[in-house]
């Protein structure tokens, strides 16, 4: 899975700058870098819209591709971000408050998959059980077991525990049962998240409790979190809680990660609240179609097709509303998590989309073009929506040559609106 690059608000710098930047950021906290990875490919990034926005990487954010390539696919957000790296990274950053999602979960994630982090040659489990996304489900132990966790199920737990707390292999100790489905493979899985340096009794960083907006990641069997992650939640049941503490082989690694003074003989603890499912697409009611919009035909996963009519592109900002949803309204500060895809009104190209790629996305408001954030304000969650955006509304005169979007050409883009907050 590549990593992307978001395109560039016309006028705005190209450079990086700190993951902490990001709105609401991507805090490195638990940033691994793959060995071997160019570490270029680890720099800060700009404001984390487009990215699982939100602070930790949770799985191996800020590599290139597989293919050792920069990023090439595009968002509709100000400033370059390596879009991958922060989809699981948006765990330890602070959290916005969520909206209740059209299937009412108790709290929206905001993360989902994160860059490569393959899941061959992690540490075995003791346990013959498996999990979603195939993975094995894994034994609780003495160093699981000697992290207390207490607390309300609404709120951040209170953690402790005796460091330095080590283990050769991942543990993960069920604190709380919760009483729903059990998790499957390609659930989108909404995280509350405490995360600790086993060794130091360090916490990193928290977030996503109670009615917090959470962080979400995908239990997809190529999946790229961080292993230890996968193995708390594999086997949970919606409404758990668990502590996980693994070793450096299922975190951060040999190289253990110096800004985040975690070094490479370091263990991490992760109490994690399993809170819900995020839809994988928008379940709102069909609207009837609008004249003089694109039409839409969606594949069976609803990844959506746009046909532009044979017409001048229009010259104001136009929205038409596809599916409506039941849920609360987004909010121009809000980070919404979508699936999304966007077209070049005079090409009828297909410049970036998360379908078939990443997942859904979580992208800050803050951080979009102009006209992209106005088309979503005031919609609902479940809603699928179109949006078409003038040249001055999108990338201005400049556009974005290495999309294929010129500085006169109008954007259209479906949205498929699943959490916000």
């Amino acid at each position: 899975m590549l990593w992307r690059r978001a395109l560039a608000k016309p006028g705005s710098s190209p450079r990086r700058r700190s993951p902490r930047a990001c709105d609401p950021g991507c805090d490195p906290s638990l940033t691994r870098r793959r060995p071997g990875a160019d570490r270029a490919a680890c720099r800060p990034n700009p404001s984390g819209a487009g990215r699982d926005s939100g602070g930790i990487d949770l799985g191996g954010a800020y590599w290139r591709g597989p293919d050792g390539r920069p990023p090439t696919q595009m968002l509709p957000i100000q400033s370059p971000v390596p879009i991958e790296s922060c989809r699981i990274d948006h765990l330890i950053g602070s959290l916005p408050k969520r909206k209740i999602s059209v299937r009412k979960l108790p709290a929206l994630i905001s993360i989902a998959t994160v860059a490569v982090l393959a899941l061959a040659g992690c540490s075995t489990s003791p346990s013959d059980e498996t999990g979603a996304a195939g993975v094995a489900c894994v034994d609780s132990g003495k160093a699981s077991e000697a992290v207390k966790v207490t607390g309300k199920a609404s709120a951040e737990p209170k953690v402790k525990f005796e460091s330095p707390l080590t283990t050769e292999a991942t543990e993960v100790s069920v604190v709380k049962e919760g009483k729903g489905d059990r998790v499957a493979t390609d659930d989108i899985v909404e995280l509350g998240f405490s995360v600790y340096n086993a060794n130091s009794g360090e916490k990193m960083n928290a977030g996503g409790f109670g009615d917090d907006l959470g962080a979400p990641i995908t239990l997809a069997k190529d999946s790229s979190v961080f292993p230890a992650l996968l193995k708390g939640v594999a086997c949970a049941t919606y409404g758990s809680r668990v502590a996980v503490v693994a070793p450096p082989a299922d975190a951060f690694g040999e190289t253990g990660n110096e800004e985040l003074k975690v070094g490479a003989k370091d263990n991490i603890i992760f109490v994690v609240d399993v809170k819900g499912e995020i839809p994988p697409r928008a379940n709102g009611e069909d609207q009837k179609p609008e004249d003089g919009f694109p039409t839409v035909e969606l594949a069976k996963d609803g990844a959506p097709t746009m046909t532009i009519p044979a017409a001048d592109a229009p010259t104001e900002l136009k929205t038409a509303v596809l599916k409506k949803g039941d849920g609360a309204k987004v909010a121009a500060e809000d980070t919404v998590v979508m699936h999304y895809s966007g077209v070049v009104w005079s090409t009828g190209t297909v410049f970036d989309q998360t379908w078939g790629k990443s997942g859904p996305t979580p992208i800050s408001l803050a951080a979009v073009v102009p006209g992209f954030g106005q088309g979503l304000v005031g919609q609902t969650i479940g809603s699928q929506v179109m949006i078409v955006i003038p040249p001055e509304l999108g990338y201005g005169a400049e556009g974005q040559p290495d999309a294929g979007i010129s500085g006169t050409d109008t954007l259209v883009f479906v949205v498929d609106i699943l959490a916000a907050g």
